[in-house]
């Protein structure tokens, strides 16, 4: 895994990228639960999107190191 992007001669540190796809794909799926009422059976709904944000960036990371390598 590439630890640093070049982004018009600017490093940026790779994290940032995948805290970015993360966050999209979390609100993407946080709209979709909230569409189903799955919010409803939460308790704490902020602990639950934080959570749910980390999970999906503990996956995005897993997978660009897996298939970016």
């Amino acid at each position: 895994m590439k630890y640093d992007l070049d982004i018009a001669g600017v490093l940026m540190p790779s994290l940032l990228l995948w805290l970015v796809i993360a966050y999209l794909l979390s609100a993407l799926l946080s709209a979709q639960l909230r569409r189903l009422g799955f919010y409803r059976l939460v308790w704490h709904r902020a602990l639950f999107d934080f959570a749910l944000f980390v999970c999906v960036l503990g996956g995005v990371v897993y997978l660009s190191s897996e298939y970016l390598t």
